[in-house]
């Protein structure tokens, strides 16, 4: 392994670890100390990577954006009009459904609060890519308020949340999917990965 691959190796690491820690303390409890002690490195070390706690928290914002861009282009993949625009939407359940993080809404709502302000505008651009028509802005702002709600207030059948979105985006809200490879996530490192399982919950 080269010295770039290594940096690059212990740098997710630490992300990751940030990830479970976050899970299991929240924004305002985290402590440098506990996710160096995940990812199984020194506090130097962390230091030496993300400089001080703000910089590992941007830096882990950005993370999850990856995480989510990277999700989406997986399901899609392959896939074209209105195939295309489904399978972001099912992304977006799924994403929600297995969001370890979701705790943190009841933990420390003003953080989520001011975390919404700069994920949405990023959401909406991306949803809108794969939107057709005149109109993609404003169905794209639809299905964004709609997967802010079911976050913040979470609970309800996962299929009626998949029909909503789809309505909003102009599909048939319960419309059959053809079987295909979906994403999940996984609960240690947050990365979606092509898992080939029929889900059972959502069709």
């Amino acid at each position: 392994m080269s010295i770039g691959d290594l940096e690059q190796s212990t740098r997710r690491r630490i992300l990751d670890a940030t990830h479970l820690v976050f899970a299991r303390s929240g924004h305002r409890n985290l402590q440098l100390s506990d996710v160096a002690a995940e990812a199984k490195v020194s506090r130097p070390t962390l230091y030496r990577y993300f400089g001080s706690r703000e910089g590992l928290l941007d830096a882990f914002a950005r993370y999850e954006q990856d995480n989510f861009d990277a999700g989406i282009a997986k399901a899609m993949a392959g896939l074209d009009g209105p195939q295309r625009l489904d399978a972001a939407l099912r992304f977006v359940v799924d994403f929600q459904d297995s969001y370890s993080l979701g705790s943190i809404v009841d933990i420390e709502p003003e953080h989520v609060l001011s975390q919404m302000q700069r994920v949405i505008p990023i959401m909406h651009e991306r949803i809108a890519r794969v939107i057709p028509g005149a109109n993609s802005d404003v169905a794209a702002a639809a299905v964004v308020r709609i997967a802010v709600c079911h976050y913040l207030v979470q609970g309800g059948a996962l299929e009626d949340f998949l029909a909503e979105l789809r309505l909003a985006a102009g599909l048939d809200p319960r419309q059959a999917t053809a079987r295909r490879a979906n994403t999940r996530r996984n609960g240690r490192t947050g990365e979606f990965v092509r898992d080939d399982r029929t889900r059972s919950s959502i069709s």
